[in-house]
C-alpha cells in the first residue's frame, strides 16, 4: 500500500555502535506510528561527530532493522552530506542576530552553574577557537505530547544559550537535527523520555527558523536493574538479529503490548502485523 497521508515520521541513530533493546523501542514506536498514519518512515543516520563513528555501525544499523522487519521508505539520509544545510541554517539565525560566539570552556561553564550564563553573549574580538551559540530568545515552558500530554519543562534548562556550532568546526545536534527535520518535512518525531529536555529546546530553533516545531511522542525507557539507562555509553547488549521476533516482542512489552505466545511463534511479519493492528487503538502507551 503506498503511503496516502501526509505524515512523515523518522528514526535517526547515531552510528557509535549496533541498535540495542532501547533503540529498538524508539524505532519499534515511530515506525507503528507511521503505519497507523499510511505514512512515511524515514532512515536518518546521525554521522555529525566523526570521532565518535564505529566502523560498520552504518551497515549494522541497517542490517537489524531489515532483520527486524522495520523496513524504511526513501533513501538513507546521511547528515555528514548536509553542511551546506547547516551553513544556511546558520546564517539564516545570523541575520536574525540569534547567535554569538563564546570562547568559553567546560571546565569555565561548569564553575559558574549548570546551564551556560551568557557570559560571551557581549563580548567582542574573541581569539579562535570559539564556538557559535544560539542568542535563545527564551526557554520553552511546556510541551504538548502525543502520549504524555502537556508536559512541564524548566524554562531555565530549555532557555540556555545552547551551542550551534563547535569549536571544532562540526555542527551541534541541536542545529543539524532541526534542520534536518525540516527539510526532510517531518511531521512528528517519536524518540526516548530522556530527549524532553532536548525536545524543548529544539522547539525554540524550530520558531527562530520560522518553522512550526512537528508533533512529539516520547516513549518509556528500556534501562538495566540498577535504573541506568540502556545506551551505547552503558554498554547496553546489541540486538541479536537471531531472535527478532523475540526482540520485537520485548520492546512491544515496553509498550504495554502483549504479545500473545502463538504470534511470536509465528515469526516477525506476524508479530508486526499484529503490533499495528493494536496500535491502531491505542493511539499511545
Amino acid at each position: 500500500m503506498q503511503p496516502t497521508s501526509s505524515y512523515i515520521g523518522r528514526f535517526a541513530p547515531s552510528p557509535s555502535g549496533p541498535l540495542h533493546m532501547g533503540s529498538l523501542v524508539t524505532a519499534l514506536g515511530g515506525f507503528l506510528q507511521a503505519k497507523v498514519h499510511n505514512g512515511i518512515w524515514r532512515l536518518r543516520i546521525d554521522d555529525i561527530d566523526p570521532p565518535r563513528i564505529v566502523p560498520g555501525a552504518v551497515e549494522s544499523i541497517q542490517s537489524s532493522l531489515i532483520a527486524h522487519g522495520l523496513l524504511w521508505q526513501d533513501e538513507v539520509v546521511m547528515q555528514s552530506h548536509n553542511q551546506q544545510r547547516y551553513q544556511k541554517a546558520l546564517h539564516q539565525l545570523s541575520e536574525s542576530g540569534l547567535v554569538y560566539f563564546c570562547e568559553c570552556t567546560r571546565q569555565q561553564i561548569k564553575a559558574k552553574g549548570p546551564y551556560y550564563a551568557g557570559t560571551c553573549k557581549y563580548k567582542t574580538n574573541l581569539t579562535p577557537p570559539y564556538s557559535v551559540r544560539f542568542n535563545n530568545p527564551g526557554g520553552v515552558c511546556s510541551i504538548e505530547d502525543n502520549r504524555l500530554g502537556t508536559v512541564s519543562t524548566d524554562p531555565v534548562a530549555t532557555g540556555e544559550d545552547f551551542i550551534v556550532k563547535r569549536k571544532d568546526g562540526l555542527y551541534a545536534y541541536h542545529l543539524a537535527s532541526v534542520a534536518d527535520d525540516i527539510a526532510m518535512g517531518i511531521t512528528e518525531i517519536v524518540r526516548g523520555e530522556d530527549l524532553l529536555l532536548p525536545t524543548a529546546c529544539q522547539w525554540s530553533l524550530f520558531r527562530a527558523l520560522q518553522k512550526t516545531p512537528p508533533q512529539c511522542m516520547h516513549l518509556p525507557l528500556v534501562t538495566f536493574a540498577d535504573g541506568r539507562k540502556f545506551s551505547k555509553q552503558n554498554y547496553a547488549p546489541a540486538l541479536d538479529n537471531n531472535c527478532a521476533a523475540q526482540n520485537l516482542t520485548e520492546a512491544l512489552s515496553y509498550l504495554n503490548l502483549q504479545v500473545p505466545v502463538e504470534i511470536v511463534h509465528s515469526g516477525v511479519n506476524e508479530v508486526l502485523h499484529w503490533a499495528i493492528e493494536k496500535w491502531h487503538t491505542k493511539h499511545f502507551c
